[in-house]
């Protein structure tokens, strides 16, 4: 398919309450709350789990997500992590200064890698509350219904939305690793074919969650972190990231029954704000509030220390971080959630490399591997560096920056998660630390 392509770069490198107008009696999402059904542990074969997600941006200042749409639809594609029935989206206005309306959405199995088609007799169209429109004033976010469509793990689904109204000022996903869509004249939310989606996106614009009834599946592994849980490099449309190699690895163990929600946000930081708002302004929205989920896997921190130790920058300290993730750790366990460590990858030789900050790195990986303040750790510094220059990225697991790994590398990252580490329900459902395989770092002690 030819086209134009609507491609915005982030700009930015280097907790809202609302509620649903229109749809009543649709599932409303006041703030950053979890209803009922989201909170672990004890599933009962007919709740939903997370199966997908994208963390919530605000738009730049110019360009498309500035823009919004207009009597246009968008078919944005997403992965499963898990199959299961009865999917039903999450629609977010977190960043809008005014309410938006969807006057229809639908969802379906796309047909083919690479195609904006979708799979003849899989296309349901989405109802919130009943109503097939629904309006979300600033702030706010909803469920949809959900529809009677059966979706496998690893698969992916196609989700349209279309607004006749100007948008104003958008809520997205910045790094879409996926190939989106438009269709910019008139709904198309009923039509399965590709021919009036000609223009390419490279954002998830609205659309920050996909849920399933799962009942094999008994949590949801959040993992929260920035660009390098985000994917940033890996290969465009080929499912590469390390939470989609994770979600591979759970898939094929047949051991463990967890879907994989990857929030992380390229540029984001611990304590202050880069791109998105940092991780302790969205832990509750982008973590505690994702349905299902049982655990955290918290890889953060390198762009605090890159933008910490630079010439001209607020000092950072080791323990700056330190308190950061402790105060992480102590929001996990006051919801039963556990929360494993993940080990700072090295950067020498990337701009952002001083001394002062890979002293940082080294202070705040040997607390993560020896304080036991973690349910357990993950040592993905120890999986892709180099050993003969320990404060450098392996070759062939970097992809060119000597900071983001490539697909190969995100890969070796998964293969250094420990699956025992998430067996059970969570803190209190079931620690399920178990003894280390050998694959992941040590379990330690919750704080």
């Amino acid at each position: 398919m030819t086209g134009s392509t609507r491609r915005e770069t982030l700009k930015s490198l280097g907790a809202v309450s609302g509620l649903v107008l229109g749809g009543t009696g649709a599932d409303v999402l006041t703030g950053d709350s979890p209803t009922d059904t989201e909170r672990p542990p004890g599933r009962s074969g007919t709740e939903f789990v997370g199966t997908w997600t994208a963390s919530p941006m605000a738009p730049n200042d110019e360009g498309l997500s500035r823009e919004g749409f207009e009597d246009e639809t968008l078919r944005l594609m997403v992965r499963t992590s898990v199959g299961g029935n009865g999917v039903r989206i999450r629609l977010s206005n977190t960043f809008g200064d005014g309410p938006v309306t969807f006057d229809r959405a639908s969802v379906g199995i796309r047909a083919e890698s690479g195609s904006a088609a979708i799979e003849p007799g899989t296309l349901r169209q989405l109802t919130f509350g009943g109503d097939d429109d629904v309006t979300i004033t600033a702030g706010g976010r909803v469920l949809s219904d959900p529809a009677d469509l059966h979706v496998e793990p690893e698969q992916d689904l196609a989700v349209n939305l279309y607004t006749a109204a100007p948008t104003g000022p958008t809520t997205l996903h910045h790094l879409e690793t996926k190939t989106s869509f438009v269709a910019e004249s008139g709904d198309h939310t009923d039509e399965t074919g590709a021919d009036a989606f000609t223009t390419e996106i490279s954002q998830w614009f609205y659309l920050d969650g996909v849920e399933v009834v799962s009942p094999e599946t008994n949590g949801a592994i959040v993992c929260l972190g920035n660009s390098i849980t985000d994917g940033f490099e890996s290969t465009y449309d080929a499912n590469a990231t390390y939470p989609d190699f994770l979600a591979e690895r759970i898939n094929e163990s047949g051991s463990l029954q967890k879907s994989v929600l990857n929030a992380g946000i390229s540029a984001n930081r611990v304590l202050s704000k880069g791109a998105g708002e940092n991780a302790l302004a969205r832990f509750d929205r982008d973590v505690i509030a994702q349905t299902g989920v049982t655990d955290v896997l918290l890889l953060e921190g390198i762009n605090d220390i890159g933008a910490g130790t630079g010439a001209g920058s607020e000092t950072l300290t080791a323990e700056d971080l330190i308190d950061g993730y402790r105060q992480l750790i102590r929001r996990a366990h006051a919801k039963g959630l556990r929360i494993i460590g993940g080990t700072l990858t090295p950067m020498k030789d990337n701009p952002h490399y001083t001394p002062e900050g890979e002293e940082i790195r080294q202070t705040v990986n040997a607390f993560i591997r020896t304080s036991d303040a973690f349910d357990g750790v993950v040592d993905f510094d120890a999986a892709i560096r180099d050993p003969d220059d320990p404060e450098r990225m392996l070759p062939k697991y970097d992809s060119g920056d000597n900071l983001h790994p490539g697909d190969a590398g995100y890969e070796a990252m998964a293969e250094a998660v420990d699956l025992s580490l998430f067996r059970g329900r969570g803190r209190n459902g079931g620690k399920g630390h178990g003894k280390n395989e050998g694959r992941g770092g040590s379990p330690g002690k919750a704080d």
